[in-house]
């Protein structure tokens, strides 16, 4: 079984991926109900915490029943990084994370995320001073490379863990393809067979059904998977996975009861968390996978996205039950959304 540092996981532990604006607390608990084994913050700018800026600082939120939790950082400057590691772990999570992976263009600009992937000597500096800062395991998610011509994830992964890096997370694309084409796992693979590799390889990406977990598991060896966009609206991806897992039979999709019961506790949370406000607006890209499959809910699903009271919307998913009484659920792929803004890694 896989350790990252101190922190014994479980034999082949499911990730939920850190992803700007959707991996919130009322999030994550949805998902670690449903089987998540690991979760991190949202990426949080290094320079906002040391500014004490007020999203930067809520982002370091979390439950104890959340854990084994990470917070994961992002930066291009050395100091910056070192002293966010510092706040990180005033808040006590069981690991903090570097974000090397992000490729959207307002992080790459600053020389952070993905954007580092240019500068492989930048990267070992920071990743150096976050290590040298703190006392919590140190991991790392990132790409194969910047593009094409640099893919060099294998030289990365060693000289990352020669200096201390205790995991190591990778998104099966390059900066350049964002999240477009297939994701290219052979090279991940490659990284955890390496002889000279000891730390745990996580893979990420297009990972969305537990056959495809199985089959990846198998074919390249990786220590765990990292679950991101498939997750999004469907936190049941990873109780799915592990069912597959063990058996290798397909679990039945989630009932209308068991959506709506999970949605609604969403929604709760969100409203606890973030207020009436941003809670009922950041709930809305969560509706259509909670409610995907079920035919002609289209118009439910306007009023629930347009709605601006937690006790209509209550009102809504009442009406839902009643209509839907009794439907019964087909196995659909999951909508894979895709975020260029929002950054899920």
């Amino acid at each position: 079984m896989p350790k990252i540092g101190n922190i014994q996981l479980p034999d082949f532990p499911l990730l939920l991926a850190p992803m700007e604006d959707v991996s919130d607390p009322p999030f994550r608990t949805v998902c670690k109900t449903n089987g998540a084994d690991l979760m991190y913050s949202e990426f949080i700018s290094s320079e906002g915490l040391i500014r004490n800026a007020v999203k930067s600082r809520a982002k370091l939120d979390f439950s104890e029943e959340e854990r084994p939790f990470g917070i994961q950082i992002f930066g291009g400057d050395e100091e910056a990084m070192a002293m966010s590691a510092q706040i990180c772990e005033t808040v006590n999570p069981d690991l903090v994370d570097i974000n090397f992976g992000c490729p959207v263009k307002k992080v790459v600009s600053k020389g952070a995320g993905a954007g580092v992937l240019k500068d492989i000597g930048l990267m070992i500096r920071l990743t150096e001073a976050v290590i040298r800062s703190t006392r919590l395991p140190v991991t790392v998610k990132t790409r194969l490379g910047w593009d094409d011509n640099s893919r060099n994830i294998e030289e990365v992964a060693e000289r990352l863990q020669d200096i201390g890096v205790k995991a190591l997370a990778i998104h099966g694309r390059t900066r350049c393809q964002l999240y477009k084409g297939e994701a290219d796992w052979t090279l991940i693979g490659k990284v955890k067979n390496n002889p000279r590799m000891h730390i745990p390889i996580f893979g990420n990406g297009d990972i969305d059904s537990g056959e495809k977990a199985y089959e990846y598991k198998n074919r390249y060896g990786i220590d765990g998977i990292m679950v991101g966009r498939a997750a999004i609206g469907y936190p049941w991806i990873f109780r799915e996975i592990k069912h597959f897992l063990a058996t290798q039979t397909v679990l039945s999709s989630p009932t209308l009861k068991e959506r709506l019961d999970v949605c609604r506790t969403h929604l709760s949370k969100s409203l606890e968390w973030k207020g009436p406000v941003v809670g009922i607006f950041e709930m809305r890209r969560h509706y259509t996978n909670y409610l995907k499959g079920l035919p002609g809910i289209k118009e439910f699903r306007y009023k629930l996205v347009t709605l601006n009271s937690a006790e209509e919307i209550n009102q809504v998913l009442d009406q839902i039950a009643l209509h839907y009484e009794g439907y019964t659920f087909d196995r659909t792929p999951i909508e894979i959304l895709n975020y260029h803004e929002n950054c899920p890694l």
